[in-house]
């Protein structure tokens, strides 16, 4: 009995050890422009860099909105492992811009946040139609580059197999001992 109480703890800790970097959700990192930042001249595009790879999912979003509440970014968002980007139109009014983002993480949920730089220079650009704006990123997401993370269902079954291989230990070591008393 002694010997299954130990083999299930030891399934335990292992179940519990291997499936915790599957619960995290996404961090980022890193964003071009950086967050705060100002800059003389329009970036071509933003990119955003998480701490694991993000799914190339149809659900994934960057939204660019300027100082007068216009859109500027335009077109299919790209994923590349644990960098999302958009394209944007050339910048218009000199002020803050904020980058609205939402992807979905490693683990399978989705991670919003925003960030704000300054152009310090106005452009000659023109916001993004309604239409624009919302367009899916869906055609560049599907030529992406394959991510290399693990998907959480991977974790599930290999947690599964564990606690089979842990109980069938248990079961044995525990049966024998008492076939040996008798």
């Amino acid at each position: 009995m002694r010997k299954a109480l130990v083999a299930l703890a030891l399934t335990g800790v292992a179940l519990l050890g291997t499936a915790t970097p599957a619960l995290a959700h996404n961090v980022l990192i890193s964003s071009d422009p950086a967050n705060g930042s100002s800059v003389a001249a329009g970036p071509a595009k933003i990119s955003l860099t998480f701490d694991q790879y993000v799914q190339g999912a149809d659900v994934n979003q960057i939204a660019v909105t300027g100082p007068g509440g216009g859109q500027w970014a335009e077109g299919p968002i790209s994923v590349v492992n644990n960098v999302i980007s958009a394209p944007l139109r050339p910048l218009g009014p000199a002020g803050k811009y904020t980058v609205g983002y939402r992807v979905l993480s490693a683990d399978g949920h989705p991670v919003t946040g925003e960030l704000t730089f300054t152009l310090t220079t106005a452009g000659t650009g023109t916001p993004a139609t309604v239409d624009a704006a919302k367009s899916p990123g869906s055609s560049s997401q599907a030529a992406s580059t394959p991510s290399s993370g693990v998907p959480i269902w991977v974790w599930i079954a290999g947690a599964v197999v564990l606690l089979a291989i842990g109980l069938t230990v248990a079961l044995r070591s525990g049966g024998g001992a008492a076939e040996e008393k008798k």
